[in-house]
Parts: C-alpha cells; structure tokens; sequence
C-alpha cells in the first residue's frame, strides 16, 4: 500500500494544495506540509460513497453524530487509557480550529499561554487571535529531558493555559510519562488549564511510547482538553475533521459554547464525521502498516541526512518530519530553503519565527510521509546540492 506504484502523482498536481504539489513548479519534490502523498484507506472512500447515496445531506446534531463520538470515546478508552465519555467529546473542523476554540474558551484579553518554542505556528496564532500572549518556552530538538523548573518561572498571574504539543511538531519529541506528570503537577498547583494537541498521537517510532496526559491521574484530567484530528494518521485533511474532548461539564460547556457550534456559524459537515468513524473503526490495519512505512521512511531519512556534511538530524521520536540543523552550513535557514528550492528542485520548510518560534532558526524541516523512491531522490538532489555550499 505504500510503494512508489501506490501514488498518483497526476491527482496530486491536482489536488495536494499547501505548499505541495499542486503549488510547487514542474519537477519539484515537495517534502513540506505534513499531509501524505499516499491515498487513504479504502473504507473511508467506501463509507462515503455508501452515505451519500441516500442524496440527502441535513444538518447534523451541533455537538456531532452520535457514532463519531462513541467511537471516538472507544478510541480514548482502549487506544489511550482515558475514561471518556462521548458527551464530552464535540467534532470540528480541524485540530487547529479545536486549538483556536480552547483559547478562545479559556483566555481574555491580556491573559498568557504557555507554548513551545519551537512548535507549530497555530499556538502562537491563536492565543494572540484572542488577545492572549504567548509566552515561549523553549524545548531545543533532541532527546534531553524538558526543565519544567524553567517553566514554572514563566508563570505569571496573569498565566491561564499551558499548550502542550505531544509528540512536537517540529522536532519528533515524544513526551514521558514523568515529564507529562511533571507538567501535570504545575498546572495543578498553579490552577491552570493543560491545552493537550495529540494530532500525532498514532504516529510514534519503537521503542518511544505515548502517553496522553489526561491518562495519568483525575485530577490532572479534569485540568486538560484534548485535541485530535485525522489529518496526520489517516490522510484525511481536506475533509476538515478534529475532535475536542474535555473531561468535565464545566469545560465541555465553555468549550462548545466557544465554537459557536449551536448558532450554526460554525459546524463540521457530517460527511467529514462519516468518514473519521470509518478510520477509527475499520482502518487500524491500514494505519499500522503505514507506520511500519513511516518507520522505515525515518531510518532512511535520519542515514542519509547525517551523511550530508554540514547537515545534522536526531532521529525523531514521533511525527513523520525531521527537523534538520544546519548551522554548520554558516547559512540561515531561509537561504537553505532557496537553495534546496533553485539549486535541488527540492521543497522544504524553513525554521523562520513565523512557522515555528525562534527556536527554530537553523533548522529546516522536511515531511516523509512518501514512497522510498521519491523520498531518495529528494535526499540525493539535497545532498548534491550541499556539496556545493
């Protein structure tokens, strides 16, 4: 399922937008948002097909179809040890809209977020979309573990969220067990909200582990909001589905009343939920499989990077990106990007404080989730390309 002969190259310089295929020039490999090259697993095409043939299309309940949250509760139940229960779960659009509406839900004007440093932009966008400030705390790439001494000194009076992004998009770090306990026990004592982004949650490398947070004690549940999507594991982006679960009355109120869901501003279409419960529940072997893949991508990347002089890649523990340091190079990370791009032909994103903090500069970040021939010929391209600097 995840070869060369199982991508379609013509559909995808049709329809991969987002910096991908179709919005790169001929000949250029795009190893750059994280979405797929692969098509997705049968029975999520097959449950569509099967929905829409009724030729109706009604609105659905505000707080979601009734089995996308049960199955979505099953999920946090067997895959994350979480009791959950489905009438605290609600769909949206995205796991970023699911960030947005937690800020949203929990900070007023002047109010302050904890975020990583680096992290995906989306924390820092949506605690400021709310008149929040960000306060970064820095987590450099590699497997040292996280000083939160460090990150209860940036708490403040005015400290209302702790976002957690677990494992980190840019770096692959995958979060301990003792690490989240740790963050869990501040966010306690200092009465703050844990803003829990698992989007990569299926998407962990042996022998690391994942651990949700909320899993870990009721008290520290009872603090957390969980977020998820189906993007990463199964493909599904365009289709514009997340999930939020709280584990509370009180927060599940703030929460749905955030996304505007029962004014019908908001909402997620009920074919996007059709195909999600689909995923959860008939295509655990397709994701397994594409892990094996994803796993086998990672060992490929983190060889022949490393082979790369003047380039240097931990090996991640979760996520299917690399964050790739190239400070030896004497170049920034944005004149690295414009190399790869006119010298390689190869697409990457670089470490610039507006996609992932400042944290990131010196690194650029490149997406694996491709076929092992596309994948060598864009690190080949890369590597000659760098004999040249």
């Amino acid at each position: 399922m995840f070869d060369q002969w199982s991508i379609n190259l013509d559909i995808l310089k049709k329809k991969a937008f987002n910096l991908r295929w179709a919005t790169v020039p001929e000949g250029v490999i795009p190893l750059t948002a994280a979405d797929p090259d692969f098509p997705s697993a049968p029975e999520i095409a097959d449950a569509i097909c099967s929905f829409s043939k009724d030729k109706y299309f009604c609105y659905g309940p505000p707080e979601g179809l009734s089995e996308f949250k049960e199955s979505l509760a099953t999920y946090f139940r067997e895959k994350r040890q979480i009791p959950a229960s489905p009438a605290f779960i609600f769909p949206v659009d995205s796991a970023a809209f699911g960030i947005y509406i937690t800020c949203k839900a929990f900070l007023s004007a002047g109010d302050e977020a904890i975020i990583f440093d680096p992290v995906d932009f989306l924390f820092r966008y949506s605690t400021e979309a709310v008149g929040g400030v960000a306060v970064p705390f820095a987590i450099p790439p590699g497997t040292v573990t996280a000083d939160f001494e460090r990150l209860e000194a940036l708490i403040t009076k005015k400290t209302r969220l702790i976002c957690l992004c677990n494992p980190l998009n840019p770096t692959g770090k995958v979060f301990t067990k003792d690490e989240l306990l740790q963050l869990g026990t501040i966010a306690l004592k200092h009465n703050l909200v844990i803003l829990s982004d698992e989007i990569w949650s299926d998407i962990v490398f042996a022998p690391h582990k994942y651990t949700s947070i909320a899993s870990l004690n009721e008290e520290i549940r009872n603090r957390t909001v969980t977020i998820t999507g189906f993007s990463k594991a199964y493909g599904l982006a365009g289709l514009r589905i997340g999930a939020v679960m709280a584990s509370n009355p009180y927060y599940y109120k703030k929460l749905i009343d955030a996304s505007l869901h029962y004014s019908t501003i908001h909402g997620v279409n009920v074919v996007s939920q059709i195909a999600a419960t689909a995923a959860l529940e008939k295509c655990g072997y397709w994701l397994n499989d594409f892990l094996d893949h994803l796993d086998a991508m990672k060992n490929l990347c983190v060889r022949e990077l490393n082979s790369i002089n003047k380039f240097k890649c931990i090996a991640p523990e979760g996520c299917y990106v690399a964050f790739i340091n190239i400070t030896a190079t004497n170049k920034n990370s944005n004149e690295i990007k414009e190399i790869l791009m006119n010298n390689a032909k190869v697409a990457v994103v670089p470490g610039l404080k507006e996609w992932f903090g400042e944290g990131a500069e010196g690194y650029i970040r490149i997406s694996f989730a491709t076929s092992a021939d596309i994948l060598k010929e864009a690190l080949t391209r890369i590597k000659n390309a760098v004999l040249l600097l």
